[in-house]
């Protein structure tokens, strides 16, 4: 199938040129081309049946097909070399560092809009800004304890930062389930290089959230909060909850007596001490934020002013991964920590601004617009697939809302070999890795890979028919236990 194989006018993550591997794939071009086709297309079956039993599924608002989904997976991985990824795992780190002092600080003090970094307006009007989280201390002063921060590589093989995900990042478990089918279905890729493992994952993520329990208790209860199984994410929460071995819960489990949360058992009521929360901070309080929330636990935000509970994420994260404070992200990094950003933003056009807004209506069959606080692939333009009729409402939105609109170039996002039918076609990837705040800031070797399965799409998100591969960081040393 690899015969066959066209590279393209893009960046492929392989192939240097049509049967040239670049040097670090090279093992698993070999390994592949030692299976005939139909032994390739019987191993891709086989994972699917695979992840079909370990009911890997999400799930899709307004989907006429009917709501939960198996999550499409590629047989082929993608490989990230050893020295790339080190520089990867310092600009992922650098670029937390800020935008946690950032969140600390707007919360606070507001020093970097009283020296004109950002414009108050930008962060103060700010849906995702919770006036009800100013003064807040969480423990250790970590705000954003779980990131996943997405990258996309262009045509000339530079990566950049595509946007932040500090509320209640998902996929995560899309990762390990990835990993523990592919250690049996592609073995002999694994013998062939030494690979860094995912699996501690879900060891550091309890190590992570035990942390922020109140220092005297030496056994923290943790649960995992979820809004229910209609969430587009609740497998995930159950599988987190499960591999932490703690709870999983919803609002209605737990109720604040005494000045604590506790949570209902058949044993009656046990007192929490960290909440790891999937649900978005509007929804946790009713008494706090919205009154007509049915997903959260009445006087859980004075728990938490008190100390008596932890939240991860904390509340009011939301205003860090707004895609118009994301334009600023660098001078954030500047700001805060005096050093030049690792990883380039994509250059990025806010609608706010009339010069911009003005470039951006005449190129909108050009440009990607997105809304400010959007996610999932919806809501966006992606201008050279839209058609004129398209372009004009979104033009007829950006002259409405301004400030709920940016624009960014559209990226020739990189392509890796994935298989499509019978064949092997190049398709379009990001990576989403996963960061976890603790005693320090861990980086999950690899991430989410997601690939956009329909031919020329750009779109990867799982809502929009994308799916995902496995992702594999080689060890620089050999010591890192294989395939794990």
């Amino acid at each position: 199938m690899f015969e066959s194989y066209d590279v393209g006018d893009f960046y492929d993550e392989m192939f240097l040129m049509p049967g040239v591997p670049r040097p670090d794939v090279a093992f698993l071009a070999r390994t592949l081309a030692t299976l005939r086709d139909d032994e390739i297309l019987r191993r891709q079956a086989t994972a699917e049946q695979s992840l079909l039993h370990l009911g890997i599924t999400f799930n899709v608002y307004g989907s006429s097909d009917g709501v939960e989904k198996i999550f499409p997976f590629d047989l082929i991985p993608r490989v990230i070399a050893a020295r790339e990824w080190a520089w990867i795992e310092a600009g992922l780190q650098q670029r937390i560092r800020a935008l946690n002092a950032f969140l600390s600080d707007v919360y606070s003090e507001q020093r970097i809009l009283r020296d004109g970094v950002l414009p108050p307006e930008l962060v103060l009007n700010n849906p995702s800004y919770l006036e009800a989280c100013r003064g807040l201390r969480p423990p250790h002063d970590i705000w954003c304890h779980i990131t996943g921060t997405d990258l996309v590589r262009d045509s000339d093989g530079q990566i950049y930062v595509l946007e932040d995900n500090l509320r209640c990042p998902s996929g995560v478990s899309y990762v390990l389930g990835n990993r523990s089918v592919m250690k049996y279905t592609l073995p002999q890729a694994f013998e062939a290089a030494t690979i860094r493992p995912v699996f501690t994952y879900p060891s550091k993520l309890l190590e992570t959230l035990q942390r922020l329990a109140p220092e005297h208790n030496l056994n923290p209860t943790v649960v995992v909060l979820t809004p229910g199984v209609a969430n587009s994410a609740y497998f995930e929460h159950a599988f987190l909850a499960q591999q932490m071995g703690v709870e999983l819960v919803e609002g209605r489990d737990l109720v604040v007596e005494g000045g604590y949360v506790k949570m209902r058992t058949t044993r009656g009521l046990k007192p929490v001490d960290v909440i790891y929360r999937r649900i978005d901070d509007t929804f946790l309080d009713p008494e706090t934020f919205r009154p007509d929330s049915l997903l959260g636990v009445p006087g859980l935000m004075q728990v938490y002013r008190a100390g008596r509970v932890a939240l991860a994420n904390a509340p009011g994260t939301g205003v860090a991964d707004d895609k118009a404070i994301y334009a600023y992200v660098p001078d954030i990094i500047r700001y805060y920590l005096a050093e030049t950003p690792m990883i380039p933003n994509v250059p990025t056009y806010l609608c706010r601004d009339r010069e911009a807004r003005t470039y951006v209506l005449d190129s909108l069959d050009r440009l990607v617009v997105k809304t400010t606080g959007g996610s999932g692939g919806y809501g966006m333009l992606v201008g050279p697939a839209s058609t004129a009729l398209e372009r004009e409402a979104f033009r007829e939105r950006i002259l409405a809302h301004p400030d709920e609109y940016i624009a960014q170039p559209t990226l020739q996002l990189s392509r890796v070999p994935t298989i499509v039918g019978d064949r092997i076609e190049g398709r379009h990837v990001d990576l989403r890795p996963y960061i976890l705040y603790g005693d320090d800031i861990f980086v999950l070797p690899g991430g989410l890979t997601r690939v956009a399965l329909r031919r020329g799409s750009l779109v990867v998100n799982s809502s929009q028919g994308g799916g995902s591969k496995d992702t594999w960081v080689l060890a620089a040393d050999g010591s890192a236990r294989t395939g794990s």
